[in-house]
């Protein structure tokens, strides 16, 4: 773990260097969180990333880094061995999706497989979000460790449109480039869309108003599966 200073009151922890970058920065956010609600470490905001956390303490206190290294610490001591058995029965949240996408022909045409392949693959994937961009709600999610090669290599076949939509309707759910996301609200966008989900992945007036953070899983399954 690397440590940049981020202002006066934050700190940047930076995991490039761990094997598993993207699950030690959620495990870490998660651990300081945990902190900071139990009143250990005074933390106004904790940011997880790709591969880094960002640790702010409020305006003008200080940020306490011995306590942050302290949990970052106690984290790889005493939790290390324990949180990988909790990864596998550590729940996630299922978006049904009606794969009716004007994309999914020609996604599995990229992918070089039938559309049944497809859409076999993207719900046989456990997903994991890697980090929180481009709109709010909007998570990027990646293959969890551990996933069916065979899935994986499939759909990273998959890159990107040529050309950007000015206009991706809401609960669209698309891939592009490795990654899977859902539109949580109509934006522009240059993914290839699968299908649709009802699911409602951002919304301002609940606490907390985004469905999904940095480390946690999606599964998606046809909607006619949770149907009755």
């Amino acid at each position: 773990m690397r440590e940049r200073p981020a202002g006066d009151d934050g700190l940047l922890l930076d995991f490039r260097s761990h094997d598993r970058p993207s699950w030690m920065a959620a495990r870490v956010a998660d651990a300081l969180r945990e902190a900071s609600d139990l009143g250990v470490l005074a933390v106004s905001d904790v940011v997880a990333c790709a591969e880094t956390v960002l640790v702010e303490a409020p305006p003008g206190t200080g940020l306490n880094e011995l306590g942050v290294r302290r949990v970052v610490h106690d984290l790889l001591a005493h939790r290390g061995v324990d949180d990988d058995a909790a990864d596998e029965v550590r729940s996630a949240v299922l978006i049904p999706v009606t794969y009716d996408g004007v994309d999914l022909a020609s996604a599995a045409a990229l992918a070089d497989c039938s559309v049944d392949r497809l859409i076999e693959a993207h719900t046989h994937v456990t997903w994991t979000v890697q980090f929180i961009g481009f709109a709010p709600g909007f998570g990027y999610l990646v293959p969890e460790d551990g996933s069916d090669p065979s899935h994986t290599e499939l759909l990273g076949r998959i890159g990107r449109r040529d050309e950007s939509r000015s206009a991706v309707p809401a609960g669209s759910v698309a891939v592009g480039a490795g990654y899977a996301a859902v539109y949580p609200r109509a934006s522009p966008g240059g993914w290839q869309l699968l299908g649709v989900t009802d699911t409602v992945l951002w919304d301002s007036s609940a606490t907390p108003p985004a469905v999904l953070s940095a480390g946690v899983r999606v599964r998606f399954c046809r909607a006619e599966e949770v149907i009755g």
